[in-house]
């Protein structure tokens, strides 16, 4: 049985969480604050977390951020009142998986959780270890390294490496990227992946203002390509 962590302050939601996906065959959790959430989420095991943007004593923002930096990657699906594109931007940038904007029904933040399952496991069924460059990635372990050196990639990061990895050579475009590592369709918000690349790069390119590794085809897209010269 897969565990969720339901964070929120409005006793309506949670129960309502609560009560759908304990339906669904989910143990359930739940904390109506972030300082509890980030205890829990930091002490035990969780499947998912359900983590409201609003919330007393530390918000959704710097939950997912204080995670993240401990190295937890539970998938976080962010709730929040705001149909503001910044925040869903910001949220997805410090390594939470995907977003809902309230209201929102039980019925599809069960459909994101399987979604999110499907890309889980499709990444840990390809154990074979993938060599591009320097690049050292190991989907069974969810390692990246390059040049022996061990990188610190968010799960966004990550799945986003994994994607070009296994269509090296191929342009991309932003809109293929939005549907393929996000799932869902974000039209209109090709920056997300702009960022997303941006903070890529920082990590895995040795200059990131000269890439060689995710190179940027004008007009069309990105490519991952095998660098011929990976010196200054």
């Amino acid at each position: 049985m897969q565990r969720v962590l339901v964070v929120d302050d409005e006793p309506a939601i949670v129960t309502l969480l609560a009560y759908n996906l304990k339906k669904a065959d989910y143990a359930v959790t739940t904390a109506t604050d972030g300082v509890t959430a980030l205890k829990l989420a930091s002490e035990q095991q969780y499947d998912f977390i359900l983590l409201d943007l609003m919330l007393p004593e530390l918000d959704g923002m710097e939950v997912t951020k204080r995670l993240r930096q401990e190295k937890i990657q539970t998938p976080i699906i962010i709730l929040t009142a705001k149909d503001d594109e910044l925040d869903k931007i910001i949220g997805l940038e410090l390594g939470a998986d995907d977003y809902l904007t309230k209201p929102f029904s039980p019925r599809e933040v069960l459909a994101r959780m399987k979604a999110i399952n499907r890309r889980l496991n499709q990444q840990a069924e390809a154990q074979q270890v993938i060599k591009i460059g320097e690049l050292v990635i190991d989907p069974d372990n969810y390692t990246v390294s390059r040049g022996g050196v061990s990188l610190n990639l968010t799960p966004r990061e990550y799945q986003l490496l994994i994607y070009f990895a296994k269509r090296q050579h191929r342009v991309l475009s932003r809109e293929h990227l939005l549907n393929g590592v996000w799932g869902y369709d974000y039209a209109g918000q090709t920056r997300m992946v702009d960022i997303q690349i941006s903070h890529l790069r920082d990590k895995i390119e040795i200059d990131p203002k000269t890439p060689k590794y995710l190179v940027t085809v004008r007009g069309f897209g990105y490519k991952l390509e095998e660098p011929q010269d990976e010196t200054n």
